[in-house]
């Protein structure tokens, strides 16, 4: 039983209304060559599909059973393929309502399977266009391009071209930071891809620097990355190795030397490098570490390679400062209010306010257990000092209970 059917637009649309609601198995009607809503039932699990199709077989009804999590799954798993187009052309008695002079009924039916062919082949291309939009959409937003981009991304797709480009500007932190992305149409389909992009930033004394960055699945480093990165600062990834093994580094752009690419080098710290970002933060009385969802927050930014906004503890003070990772030399660099870094003897006088408020608090540590060890004696246990020379209790002038002693 040939297995590939044209599919009306109704069971395309049921299948959307059943989807969102967990319907993913569906049994269709494979004795039919063209599947319409009355030939296809939907179902939450396996076998309620299975016992449908065990439950009405007859001479007209042979259900199939799939699994589909998406239009695109019906289209692909039950394809339309003109087969029996293919056999009226060959031989047209094979309809038995054919004879050899011709009949208006027979021409009829071959015009509509072949207007079936059209429509589902538009169909078709036409759920693979509207995935492969929603998918680069998705990856302009995970890469910080926000959505502002879906006009022109959709007009771009319905053109066809092999490859386009979209451009994004930004000014951040008063620099002007620019990307080109490139988007490339498969060799094998017509699905497109988001390959790289090329980022630029202008920074405050004229000088520009530009770095075209690579992607993997439509994942890699993210806009706001590339501009730290840019601006001389470290970002943590989750990398992968050329054998496909993940790993962990922090990496920095080497603006001393390029490769054949005209990219700047990339330096990495792994983890064995002995960056210790929580340790090198914790050398400062910064004020968001007594909170775990701050400091959680605080962590995440400084691996993005922020500059991030702090509060230091100073004398009893509160001043807000701000802090960047230095992997490189497995530190933090302080910047004051005015964003004018922090000299290294000014350093030492926050690792210090550190230091003393250790020791504070190992004190009045080491006070309570003093306090804890020391007892008040009980009136009982009270001596008195006779001669200098000995300690011997004394004696009781009443024998009712709680009363003190003279």
């Amino acid at each position: 039983m040939n297995n590939r059917h044209p599919i009306s637009d109704e069971v395309l649309e049921l299948a959307e209304m059943a989807i969102p609601k967990g319907q993913h198995w569906i049994a269709y009607n494979r004795s039919q060559y063209f599947i319409d809503k009355e030939d296809v039932q939907f179902f939450y699990s396996r076998q309620e599909a299975r016992d449908f199709a065990a439950d009405n077989i007859s001479d007209r009804d042979n259900f199939s059973v799939i699994n589909i999590n998406s239009i695109k799954d019906i289209l692909e798993r039950i394809p339309y393929e003109n087969t029996f187009n293919s056999e009226l052309s060959i031989d047209p008695d094979v309809n038995g309502l054919h004879n050899k002079d011709g009949n208006a009924f027979t021409d009829a039916l071959i015009d509509h399977i072949e207007q079936e062919q059209i429509f589902n082949s538009q169909i078709k291309t036409n759920v693979m266009n509207n995935e492969n939009f929603q998918y680069l959409t998705d990856n302009l937003k995970y890469m910080g391009f926000g959505e502002n981009l879906k006009p022109e991304l959709e007009k771009n797709l319905n053109e066809g071209k092999d490859e386009f480009q979209l451009h994004y500007k930004a000014e951040i932190n008063k620099k002007p930071f620019e990307v080109t992305m490139n988007f490339r149409k498969s060799d094998s389909s017509d699905m497109y891809f988001f390959n790289n992009y090329h980022a630029s930033l202008q920074k405050g004394n004229g000088e520009k620097t530009e770095q075209t960055f690579y992607l993997n699945k439509g994942k890699g480093v993210t806009g706001k990355e590339a501009f730290n990165l840019l601006d001389g600062r470290s970002v943590h990834k989750d990398l992968i190795t050329k054998e496909g093994q993940p790993y962990k580094a922090w990496i920095q752009l080497n603006f001393d030397n390029k490769d054949k690419n005209n990219n700047f080098e990339v330096k990495q710290f792994h983890e064995k490098y002995g960056f210790d970002l929580k340790a090198a933060v914790e050398k400062y009385p910064v004020v968001e570490l007594k909170d775990a969802d701050k400091e959680k927050a605080l962590m995440a930014s400084l691996q993005k390679g922020n500059i991030q906004a702090i509060t230091i503890e100073k004398n009893g003070e509160s001043h807000k400062m701000f802090m960047e990772a230095n992997p490189q030399f497995k530190n933090v660099t302080l910047y004051d209010s005015n964003m004018k870094m922090v000299a290294k003897e000014s350093i030492g006088q926050y690792q210090a306010a550190v230091e003393k408020g250790a020791k504070a608090i190992k004190e009045d540590v080491s006070n309570d257990k003093k306090k804890d060890l020391k007892q008040e004696p009980k009136p009982s246990d009270k001596v008195e000092k006779k001669n200098d020379k000995s300690l011997l209790p004394k004696k009781r002038e009443s024998t009712k209970k709680g009363l003190g002693v003279s």
